[in-house]
């Protein structure tokens, strides 16, 4: 992340196709384990090993429907595989919400699957929508992240940033029993 904008990216490229539904990206068998293990299963089925590959800040590129299935919290899988962004051609709106509620930014970017290929280097700016790879000299415009999404990534996600503005409380409220 730079530090004169906070929503720019810039990080190795680790390139998906169509179809990733939530299931590939953190498979059932993954919820039997502690939740500190749980990344060690991201995308096993569709690249077995990957996660032993991947270092911290590398992004994802997806082609199609990236995200869709069920609500997993892929987000966090991700995150703590130490994925730092993820640009498709196309996302599943929870998929892109669950991200960005664990403050991993996600854009959909037509065209982004034949901008990259694995090992590319790429630079993307959520606030402004330019996906760069810079490896290869070319650059593709999106759509910018949408204010409030941008607001939820800068803030470490969604519950951090309903704590900070006093929405909800660090402890749940506890009913006195009678």
């Amino acid at each position: 992340m730079s530090d004169q904008n906070p929503l720019v990216y810039t990080g190795r490229v680790w390139k998906f196709g169509d179809l990733i539904n939530t299931d590939l990206i953190m498979p059932s068998k993954a919820f039997r384990l502690p939740k500190a293990e749980q990344h060690m299963l991201c995308f096993e089925a569709v690249r077995p090993g990957w996660v032993r590959q991947v270092k911290p800040g590398d992004i994802i590129v997806a082609g199609e429907n990236f995200g869709m299935g069920s609500s997993r919290p892929i987000g966090d899988v991700m995150r703590a595989a130490g994925i730092v962004a993820v640009i498709a051609e196309s996302i599943n709106g929870l998929a892109m919400r669950t991200c960005v509620n664990s403050s991993l930014p996600a854009i959909n970017c037509a065209g982004a699957s034949k901008l990259f290929e694995d090992g590319d280097t790429a630079r993307v700016d959520f606030l402004s929508g330019k996906i760069e790879n810079l490896t290869k000299g070319t650059a593709l415009q999106t759509h910018p992240m949408a204010p409030l999404l941008a607001e939820i990534v800068a803030a470490g996600g969604v519950i951090p940033m309903l704590l900070r503005q006093g929405s909800i409380h660090a402890e749940p409220f506890v009913a006195a029993s009678s």
